[in-house]
């Protein structure tokens, strides 16, 4: 099941002490990027006086997506000149074996999943939905994908591929690992509520499994970038992160929070055992 995701978390150099020092290295680096970057741009007068307050709030929708994308952005910097430094890893043996067939079904998949959950719940609570685009949806679409893009991407290259190979070098059995990596990602998610941290806790599981199956980030990295994209502009919630900016439709439906957390678990069970029923999304030898 691993041989090729395998390959690729053993390049490098792979001592156990090498993996907490990198992250420390790797967070260190994405401080002095966001430092930098931002010392420049006051400097430059580029920067609005109450930054700080709007990067927290999704209503301000540009400097909020720009500023997910420049603060994950950093963290990927700094993860990939860490493990060059401290495991002599470069970029790709984290991202692992890439088909671009792979991310196109990942997205494909996951937002007819996104589409028809929300169908089900507008069927059973349609008061708690409404039509909230406006004037701001356009530019929300096109900046949120900027910020999206760069946040799942990091997600997968911090999750999915570092962690989860040092995981799998640990312990030698990718359902271990896969369980570990998704309570790791899960555990982010507590201050979102714990319906949201159990649901990422899975969400997390599987891509992991995903990743170790295929190879590589490409499928789990479509998966998430959908997931996100489709709750910051096409269905917000009204108690997650993206609540208040104008995206399409808000759903605001409390009493429905442990129904959907019941529900994507189903689905995420689901979605590996197709995928994994399926030679052609297999990782591959290269040549």
């Amino acid at each position: 099941m691993m041989d090729i995701y395998l390959d690729y978390a053993l390049r490098g150099r792979n001592a156990w002490w090498r993996y907490p020092l990198c992250l420390v290295l790797a967070c260190v680096l994405a401080g002095l990027i966001v430092m930098t970057a931002t010392v420049a741009l006051m400097l430059a007068h580029l920067l609005p006086p109450d930054l700080a307050t709007q990067i927290q709030h999704p209503q301000f929708v540009t400097p909020f997506f720009l500023g997910i994308a420049a603060s994950f952005g950093a963290v990927t910097i700094g993860l990939a000149l860490a493990a060059m430094i401290v495991h002599r890893k470069r970029p790709t043996d984290l991202i692992g074996q890439w088909r671009w067939k792979n991310f196109a079904w990942g997205v494909g998949i996951w937002l007819v999943v996104q589409l028809v959950l929300a169908l089900i719940d507008f069927a059973i609570a349609p008061k708690g939905f409404k039509l909230s685009a406006g004037p701001g949806t356009l530019s929300l679409a096109a900046v949120a994908a900027i910020g999206i893009l760069v946040q799942t991407f990091t997600e997968e290259f911090v999750f999915r591929g570092y962690l989860t190979q040092g995981l799998v070098l640990l312990f030698k059995n990718p359902w271990t690992a896969a369980i570990v990596s998704g309570l790791l990602f899960g555990s982010l998610h507590i201050p979102n509520g714990i319906p949201q941290a159990l649901n990422a806790s899975v969400f997390g599981m599987v891509c992991a499994l995903i990743a170790i199956r295929t190879g590589g980030l490409a499928l789990t990295f479509g998966l998430h970038l959908a997931n996100n994209y489709f709750g910051a502009v096409v269905v917000i919630s009204g108690s997650d992160v993206f609540k208040g900016s104008p995206g399409i439709i808000t759903q605001t439906t409390p009493e429905l929070v442990w129904w959907d957390l019941f529900l994507a678990v189903m689905v995420l069970v689901a979605v590996p055992w197709l995928i994994f029923r399926r030679p052609y999304f297999s990782a591959r030898p290269a040549g």
